[in-house]
């Protein structure tokens, strides 16, 4: 698959690695040369320019791309690159601070495929690894919803599986995850698990033991 980077900050260098290490194309736009020079290095194709510019996408190949992650600090910017990557049919992920109010979440998260809140999601897990356990509950997002963090254990039924193999409940989806030892991230339908990996999961809470079952060891 081939993918936009916008923005190669910790977020968006992060995930342009990830993205190489399994495989896929990365192609990464920022408009600090100092940054595009170190996504040279790192051995991305790059492009220097205003992520929300659409020629400047053009020229990162969006009119092929699979899809467009706009992670940089500047959620105007980031929902400009959005719009560019829906136009030219690609999936959109967008990047948004903590700090921004529900009503500016929801007037954004109408327009994208996948908002991402990087804060968020590196608190969910340092909270998981103060509180010591495998599968606790990070946040109540509604009355029935919560987001909850898992360790994948030596005996998982998903060590070895892609994400998209995954059997879990229509209520429950992946929303991030990480290597052992590694913050989270965007996960991809090919992604698969080890032993030591984290994943982030939204999850209706009638359905959090059937999660249990399909990714904690039968021991556990």
């Amino acid at each position: 698959m081939r993918f936009v980077i916008v923005g190669y900050g910790r977020v968006g260098s992060r995930t342009a690695r990830i993205l190489t290490e399994e495989g896929h194309d990365v192609v990464v736009v920022d408009d600090d040369p100092d940054r595009i020079e170190r996504a040279s290095e790192a051995g991305f194709d790059t492009v220097q320019g205003d992520g929300a510019d659409e020629s400047v996408l053009v020229d990162a190949g969006i009119e092929d791309a699979d899809a467009i992650g706009a992670f940089t600090p500047d959620l105007n910017a980031n929902f400009a690159a959005c719009m560019v990557g829906t136009h030219h049919g690609c999936r959109t992920v967008l990047r948004i601070d903590e700090d921004y109010r529900e009503d500016i979440y929801q007037k954004y998260a109408e327009d994208v495929d996948e908002i991402v809140y990087p804060e968020r999601l590196g608190a969910a897990g340092a909270k998981t690894a103060m509180l010591g356990g495998d599968f606790n509950v990070v946040a109540d997002l509604a009355t029935n919803l919560q987001l909850t963090v898992l360790e994948i254990r030596e005996g998982s039924p998903a060590v070895g599986k892609r994400i998209s193999e995954l059997d879990l409940p229509e209520a429950a989806r992946i929303y991030a995850h990480g290597r052992a030892r590694e913050s989270l991230t965007i996960p991809l339908p090919g992604t698969e698990l080890a032993a030591g990996d984290e994943v982030a999961i939204i999850v209706e809470t009638d359905e959090a033991e059937a999660v249990r079952s399909a990714l904690l060891p039968a021991s556990a």
